[in-house]
């Protein structure tokens, strides 16, 4: 009888805990290593592509997400006076086989913590665990953890692999590369809010406006809101001259008088940006980061996931979606290879640089260039959209976005 691989996973956030789902599936011993002490329910809202949800669904989490997340019907890109450029169909309603969920990144995250403690069992995750160092040897990889907060020792753990899904900071990544520095400021900066607020468009519509240099984004989250409302994830974003805040900065409470009055003008009829702005009580600031794309991400028994591998702009919805397509990879690798070493090679080859492809096209806007482009052309609006850019353009801008990012419709679908 073949004996159990088993693995550690350094880091309990989404990529973290879908790849231990997988690799328990997989028939893997999988230990879970989170740095706080307890996960909660923190962050705003993200999407899920239809290829992430493709897997989750493989993992049978098709009810959970049904009743947390929010099927979106469709995406919209509109200039800063809140003329439309473009409106796309998706998810089931584009003629996936699998919906595209918008969805509050803390109750995806519990969904998933809940689904691991359930398989695995709760003895698999450890929280407050922060790694230490770690020692790799031909036949194992050993991983001495510390609680952050009172330096404590809490021992080893050893297993015939790590991966490292422990964020954009990831020690493990600074380790293999300690020359990397930090995160690279974009010179743009994001504020988001949750709010519940009036219902807009379809009510599972999620809309972007304006340009590089001023954006805002917003959709509904909650698929148990009342009757005309919605539980509204918005995204604001400015260019900003001088240096971003730093990351004791991230994720606390700002005045929103700090961006709110470049938005004092858009409203739009179908969506007052300004009022939505006003209702909400908490909101928070980060700037726009990503991280050049790595060479090498598996080193013997170790590799890395997710944004630890591959930070990029949170733009085009790919950020957990990516995540969730390393950990199915991942998964599938070391099904099929006979050692940890060439299965870890195996997923680096089949991920690497298709997300550097991404990171690359993120610098450039993805899909939302065509947002770029109208401006650009017609900063004053536009009589006719046909004069200002092409039907054929914003195909192909859009369309290639999606080659790029794996989730092109007629290829997934075959799947």
């Amino acid at each position: 009888m073949t004996e159990q691989r088993t693995a550690i996973i350094v880091g309990g956030g989404i990529g973290g805990l879908v790849t231990a789902l997988k690799l328990h599936d997989q028939g893997l011993n999988v230990q879970v290593f989170e740095s706080v002490e307890n996960i909660r329910a923190l962050g705003v809202g993200i999407n899920l592509l239809p290829h992430a949800v493709r897997i989750l669904t493989e993992l049978g989490l098709t009810d959970k997400l049904e009743a947390t997340g929010l099927p979106t019907a469709e995406l919209c890109y509109y200039n800063k006076f809140g003329q439309q450029i473009w409106q796309e169909p998706r998810g089931l309603d584009a003629g996936y086989h699998w919906p595209q969920y918008s969805i509050h990144r803390g109750r995806l995250q519990m969904l998933l913590l809940e689904a691991v403690q359930e398989r695995l069992g709760e003895q698999s995750i450890h929280t407050g665990h922060h790694l230490q160092s770690f020692e790799s040897f031909s036949d194992r990889v050993l991983a001495h953890f510390k609680n952050k907060k009172t330096g404590e020792y809490l021992g080893f753990y050893e297993a015939d692999m790590m991966i490292a899904a422990d964020g954009i900071h990831s020690a493990v990544r600074k380790t293999f590369y300690p020359e990397e520095g930090d995160p690279v400021f974009s010179g743009r900066i994001l504020w988001r809010g949750l709010t519940e607020s009036s219902s807009f468009l379809t009510e599972r519509t999620m809309i972007m406006a304006g340009f590089q240099d001023q954006k805002f984004v917003a959709y509904p989250v909650d698929p148990s809101a009342g009757e005309g409302r919605s539980l509204v994830n918005w995204i604001a974003e400015l260019t900003i001259e001088g240096e971003p805040p730093s990351r004791a900065d991230w994720n606390r409470k700002i005045d929103k008088g700090k961006f709110a009055p470049a938005f004092k003008e858009w409203d739009f009829g179908w969506l007052d940006v300004p009022r939505l702005i006003e209702e909400t009580e908490v909101v928070y600031e980060f700037p726009m980061v990503d991280i050049n794309p790595i060479p090498a991400w598996t080193f013997g028994r170790i590799t890395l996931l997710g944004d630890a591998a591959h930070p990029m702009y949170p733009i085009g919805s790919n950020g957990a979606s990516q995540a969730i397509l390393d950990a199915d990879e991942l998964g599938e690798a070391l099904s099929k290879h006979p050692t940890v070493e060439t299965a870890l090679k195996a997923y680096e080859e089949a991920r690497l640089e298709p997300t550097a492809e991404i990171v690359r096209s993120n610098r450039k806007n993805g899909p939302e260039q065509v947002m770029q482009l109208v401006e650009e052309r017609a900063p004053e609006g536009f009589a006719a959209l046909d004069d200002v850019i092409s039907r054929q353009e914003l195909e192909e801008v859009t369309g290639k976005y999606k080659k790029i990012a794996g989730f092109d419709q007629k290829t997934l679908n075959k799947i």
